[in-house]
């Protein structure tokens, strides 16, 4: 979308041309007659990687020349996805690229299906910290994110007979294009052993920490180019390597799988995102990759701040950390010792550069999420921190008596360390109390915060908790998955709309046009049609692109609720087939998601999912007024084909228990209706986009509280609601599983006894909801008006709007652009 003129753009194609041939023959070596498809799409990548380093370098040379303010992005997860035509995107070469591969008989569009979809993340955190490593890049803010070099990142999701499989995800098997080997760059990461204690010359107390097991972090380095290419900012991702990979004496005595030992425990670390945690050895390496990467990623940083000023004070003058949820919280802990025992900072000056340094986002209010550790494993695993964390805690609490907090209730619930039920240390307390700010993620969850997980903090400092609703990368979310609409806002309210996303308020002018509502309609109609090719590719049922595409795509949990949806899908199924001749909207209902490996309700629900879809999808008696398919192996690239198809976004989590989301965000941008409660950012959407183009339904974040307080046995709720009843009863006779009747019997006594989640609460009031989209999917008028105005008023929720917050409000830097 980047305009050029014709002399330009023929001398851009060749030189591209030129480039990718080049690189097809000096660094693949392969001739343009023998080559793959994916021998092409290497040298594509390489060579459009080559046009990034002359801005890269030039950002990094800027960046100590000003000597800048730094911000550093610390997350466990980077779904970056497919980096091809993000990248051609961003350097505004995507035509001319095309162009360039079409005079060499080479289709881009298949090129972009061959590259790997780095899965270095499992959902809205990942992909949110995707969207802001964009964002940082384009307003020139100088950053760096950090992270895992995961070898297989999150499983590779296959439906068998239903059931979700877990394999590895082998993304690096062909190598990876974009990344920059550093092996120069490498630090000590530390593990068990002892401290010692020393008295130094002027008498203080020193403590050593000598630990039992030492490995290797080496930096991996991808440019992140920010909008237009002026700013190209690095992600470093850190392997995992033994010090010594091979014990030469344990394999020269026969012991071949012995001498790797070390290695194997090593290079474990960084496996696989999320190894399960059900067993301690799996707990244990949770906590070894956290603290690995965090390590590694402070010890660089502060290299690179030694490098720049050479006073460890200034630290926090010069440095912005953001902690990406709990995950890295071990950081607070870390940076203190690298202050204190490395650099000789004393405790006060050091609390001070830590908190000053570092601020923490709060993802979630789910108490399984903020992350506790057991303290036997961290003193286990960490002797040195678990002192540090002591210490911590200990003047922490000494300093509330003297402020005159004395109920030993407030002091037990704001103590780092949980005495109850083990002793863990509160990693989202440490997070807290070592930042100056701490932020929610969307306005409702900012207030949830106050009010539940850190209440007790927010009565003892009232100014930490601030929020900063996310936001996307809308030009990635438009001009990348739908290239269609990108092209009529172009030609409607002009090319500098990606530029600046407020532009998208111009087209509310046009909401009511007619011809403007058919091409609006027609590019819907073209990413159905590309949705329904995937559909049938991949579960081989053939869905018909007129009729409502009805989508639900996020990570499969309880809270999300994917069980209401399947159960209104249920009801509408015994609905056609008790009244065959009344007029249904024809529906076609798309989940996808993954759930973790040791999640079996979540798994549950996927096979429920699958084995309604297959009766439903099979009756002859729906006459396609009813299908719905599970597509697998969701990913940011299948999210950039479902989402410019869908016409209804369904975000129905229980009221308060979603942070923000991300995915309603993208589905209003491409022209989506939302049906969906009021949590996360669905209250500010609503705002936004207007009460009318949205469908609000069921209970607030106040009344689950007041429905839990009452009970949560639904048994009267059920029995009030003839249409629940009947498609419950059909789920647990084994109507939708004839080959296990008693397959969901536990399922269905959950909802009846324990409905904790309030499915039953919120069933027929979401059931009422959906007969009002399809009242209105029957004026196709006032659909598409209000389908545009949906693109048209969410420009807020742009992921540059968030990261402006964030520079002004917690990492006090300048930003460019």
């Amino acid at each position: 979308m980047i305009a050029k003129d014709s002399t330009e753009e023929a001398a851009t194609v060749a030189a591209l041309k030129e480039e990718v041939l080049r690189r097809l023959t000096i660094t693949v070596c392969k001739d343009s007659s023998t080559a793959s498809l994916r021998d092409w799409f290497i040298a594509t990548a390489l060579a459009t990687r080559d046009r990034l380093a002359a801005s890269w370098l030039a950002s990094t040379k800027r960046n100590y020349r000003e000597d800048r303010r730094r911000v550093y992005y610390l997350s466990l997860e980077f779904l970056i996805g497919r980096l091809l035509i993000d990248t051609l995107t961003n350097l505004g070469l995507t035509g001319a690229m095309r162009g360039a591969l079409a005079e060499l008989g080479v289709d881009l569009d298949r090129l972009r299906e061959v590259e790997p979809d780095a899965a270095l993340g499992n959902g809205g955190l990942g992909r949110l910290a995707a969207c802001f490593m964009d964002s940082m890049a384009t307003l020139e803010i100088a950053a760096c994110g950090y992270g895992i070099r995961y070898d297989h990142g999150l499983f590779r999701q296959t439906i068998k007979d239903g059931w979700q499989h877990e394999y590895p995800e082998d993304w690096l098997s062909f190598g990876n294009p974009w990344e920059f080997p550093r092996p120069e760059i490498t630090y000590d990461i530390g593990f068990g052993g002892h401290v010692e204690h020393t008295r130094l010359a002027d008498g203080a107390l020193a403590h050593v920490w000598r630990p039992g097991e030492k490995i290797v972090a080496v930096a991996y380095d991808t440019p992140v180019a920010g909008w237009r290419g002026k700013h190209v900012n690095t992600l470093r991702l850190w392997s995992a390597r033994a010090l010594d990979p091979l014990r030469l004496d344990a394999f020269n005595q026969g012991d071949h799988v012995g001498a790797l030992t070390e290695q194997v425990r090593a290079e474990a670390i960084s496996k696989v995102l999320y190894p399960s945690d059900s067993t301690p050895a799996g707990q244990e390496l949770r906590l070894r990759q956290e603290y690995f990467f965090v390590s590694a990623s402070l010890q660089d940083l502060i290299r690179r701040h030694m490098k720049q000023t050479g006073d460890i004070a200034k630290l926090a003058e010069k440095t912005a950390i953001q902690l990406n949820d709990t995950h890295p919280a071990i950081g607070v802990a870390e940076l203190m010792r690298l202050l204190v025992d490395v650099h000789g900072v004393e405790w006060r000056q050091a609390w001070e550069i830590t908190q000053a340094t570092f601020s923490y986002t709060n993802h979630t209010l789910l108490p399984e999420a903020l992350e506790t550790w057991p303290v036997w494993l961290m003193e286990k695993l960490l002797p040195r921190h678990m002192q540090i964390i002591y210490l911590i805690n200990a003047i922490h609490l000494d300093s509330l008596r003297e402020r005159g907090v004395t109920d030993s209730g407030v002091l037990a619930s704001v103590s780092l360390i949980d005495e109850h039920n083990g002793r863990h240390v509160r990693m989202g307390h440490l997070a807290f109390l070592g930042s100056h700010k701490v932020n929610g993620v969307s306005a409702l969850h900012s207030e949830l915060v106050k009010k539940t997980v850190f209440k007790d903090f927010h009565g003892l400092y009232p100014d930490r908790i601030v929020n900063k609703t996310n936001g996307v990368t809308f030009r990635r979310w438009l001009l990348e998955a739908n290239p269609a609409l990108s092209r009529l806002l172009a030609e409607t309210i002009g090319p500098g709309v990606f530029d600046d996303a407020t532009r998208l308020a111009g087209l509310e002018a046009f909401a009511d046009d007619p011809s403007f509502q058919e091409r609006f309609a027609a590019a819907k109609r073209e990413n159905k049609e590309r949705l329904a090719a995937k559909i049938f590719d991949s579960v081989g049922v053939r869905v018909d692109p007129e009729a409502l595409f009805d989508a639900q795509i996020k990570r499969i949990h309880e809270y999300k609720r994917q069980l209401l949806n399947v159960l209104e899908a249920v009801a509408v199924y015994l609905d056609i087939k008790s009244q065959p001749s009344r007029d249904f909207v024809p529906r076609v209902k798309i989940l996808a998601g993954k759930a973790a490996a040791s999640y079996h309700q979540a798994k549950l629900i996927i096979k429920l999912a699958n084995d309604v879809a297959r009766v439903v999808n099979a009756d002859p008696a729906m006459r396609g007024r009813l299908q719905m398919v599970f597509l697998p192996n969701y990913n940011v690239s299948l999210a950039e084909t479902i989402i410019p198809a869908a016409d209804l976004s369904e975000q129905i989590s229980t009221a308060g228990m979603e942070a923000s989301g991300t995915g309603n965000m993208k589905f209003a941008l491409n022209g989506a209706l939302t049906i969906g409660t009021l949590d996360g950012a669905n209250v500010e959407i609503r705002e936004r986009v207007g009460e009318d183009n949205i469908f609000i339904f069921g209970l607030t974040a106040e009344e689950v509280q007041e429905s839990r307080a009452r009970g949560i046995d639904a048994r009267e709720t059920i029995a009030a609601s003839p249409r629940l009843s009947a498609a419950l009863n059909a789920i647990a006779s084994g109507v939708f599983s004839p080959d296990d009747p008693h397959r969901y019997a536990q399922l269905v006594d959950t909802l009846i006894y324990y409905d904790h989640f309030l499915v039953t609460r919120d069933f027929d009031h979401y059931c009422e909801s959906q007969r009002r989209v399809d009242a209105r999917w029957r004026d196709q008028k006032a659909w598409r008006r209000a389908a545009s105005l949906n693109t048209a008023r969410v420009a807020w929720f742009s992921s540059d709007r968030a990261i402006r917050e964030y520079a002004a409000d917690i990492w006090k830097v300048d930003v460019r652009v």
